[in-house]
């Protein structure tokens, strides 16, 4: 095991990759009003874009932790940031030429580099010094990836939604010079942050080249995975994983297109406090706020969402020194569940902040779930940190059947489907607050 202080520069070169890949997930989010619209895609069809981007976790998790186990942490870390800048670039083309699948294949790459970094980063991070220390580690890891899902909305409402996209029928009735010249800058809006994001990430590749990590790698005990399928509560904690992610995606794929059904845009425009807020968050970014496009707007207060996440997981971290953590990730469960059915049964900004608000209780229920599963798994925590991972494949799943409900029934009485999500998840932090020791 490396020393004290190799082990903390370790860890702080480690938490870049937790910053990175929350901002790319979210910035992920941001992009789809705009596919919708430029690709006029129904809110089932949009789901796609998150069903490709987590169908990866599903495929490569498992798989990704063989790899690990072949060449080490560090060499998978520089694989999964390459693979991330290559399905960055392809952003490029898919942009470029309006095409629909090579914006998916994208994601789906993209996706499979986070996968790796994903299973490298969180057993990494807990073997980073003490066992006792492992879960305040990942808490701290994980509030950087907040940070990251925090400040993605502010980039994708500013550089992603600033713009209006106009339908089939207005660019066929462009000339040829004018349409040329939109679809030219249309591309220009998402081929500049994608190329600078695989930019950072190649520079991020040869850091990680050239810095020298602790060597940490624990041989995994034979027949494990079948053990842990005979496991009821670790395969209740992979399906809590499934279900949480699935739900949180849901909620953050959808905020903009939500707002819009409730026509908040002239609701906002006539609130002083509101366009303040707004007007502040874009001043930070030297951005003028455009109001011509509602989905800018709109697509500002996203921030509360992932930032309630992130400033959550402090408070949450603390409680969970105090009380059970099941206990807490029942509260907080039923909590989120209370705030949907207000935004379900109102309108106007009252439905807008409570479904907002969602993000703050669902700040801590990750690595809750993650390291409630993982409790009193002995050896076995390998092999069920990959299954957690695999379990992400919820944010492909639940999302497309979130929009394709919406399509059927709209938006609020979709919404039932997230809560029962959350409601598993109260039951999982129930029945873990009956078997766990508490996490420190």
């Amino acid at each position: 095991m490396s020393n004290n202080a190799e082990s903390k520069r370790a860890f702080a070169i480690i938490t870049t990759l937790f910053f990175l890949w929350g901002f790319i997930t979210v910035l992920v989010d941001s992009l789809i009003p705009r596919l919708k619209d430029v690709f006029e895609l129904s809110y089932f069809q949009a789901g796609l874009v998150q069903f490709a981007f987590f169908l990866a976790y599903f495929i490569f998790s498992i798989p990704a932790g063989s790899i690990l186990a072949r060449i080490g942490y560090k060499k998978g870390i520089i694989l999964g940031l390459l693979t991330m800048a290559f399905g960055c670039l392809l952003f490029y083309p898919a942009s470029e030429y309006r095409m629909f699948n090579v914006f998916l294949l994208g994601y789906f790459i993209l996706a499979a580099g986070i996968t790796v970094l994903q299973v490298a980063a969180n057993p990494y991070v807990s073997l980073l010094g003490s066992e006792q220390g492992a879960s305040s580690r990942l808490n701290l890891a994980q509030a950087f990836n907040s940070l990251g899902t925090t400040i993605a909305p502010i980039i994708g409402a500013l550089f992603l939604l600033s713009e209006t996209v106009k339908t089939s029928t207005e660019i066929n009735a462009l000339s040829n010079q004018e349409k040329e010249s939109y679809l030219t800058a249309e591309a220009a809006t998402v081929q500049t942050p994608f190329l600078t994001i695989a930019a950072i990430i190649g520079v991020l590749a040869v850091v990680f080249m050239i810095v020298k990590l602790p060597t940490i790698m624990e041989k995994s005990p034979k027949g494990g995975y079948s053990k842990l399928f005979k496991n009821k509560l670790a395969l209740m904690g992979v399906l809590g994983i499934f279900l949480y992610v699935g739900a949180e995606v849901a909620i953050g794929s959808y905020l903009v297109n939500y707002f819009q059904s409730m026509r908040l845009t002239p609701i906002i425009l006539e609130n002083e406090t509101m366009m303040a807020i707004a007007n502040t968050i874009t001043n930070v970014f030297n951005k003028d706020l455009s109001v011509s496009d509602p989905k800018s707007l709109l697509g500002i207060f996203v921030i509360f969402y992932w930032g309630g996440a992130m400033i959550g997981r402090f408070i949450g971290a603390y409680l969970t020194k105090l009380i059970t953590p099941g206990k807490v990730l029942g509260v907080f469960s039923f909590l989120a569940i209370l705030m949907i059915f207000t935004s379900m049964n109102t309108l106007g900004l009252l439905s807008m902040w409570t479904i907002l608000s969602v993000g703050l209780f669902n700040s801590i229920m990750f690595p809750t779930i993650f390291t409630l599963t993982l409790d009193g798994l002995g050896d076995l925590k390998p092999q069920a940190s990959g299954l957690l991972c695999t379990a992400i494949v919820g944010g492909a799943i639940i999302p497309p059947l979130y929009g394709f409900l919406t399509d059927q029934f709209h938006f609020k009485l979709a919404l039932l489907l997230i809560v029962l999500c959350y409601a598993y998840i109260l039951y999982f932090g129930w029945i873990k607050s009956k078997v766990s020791v508490r996490i420190v």
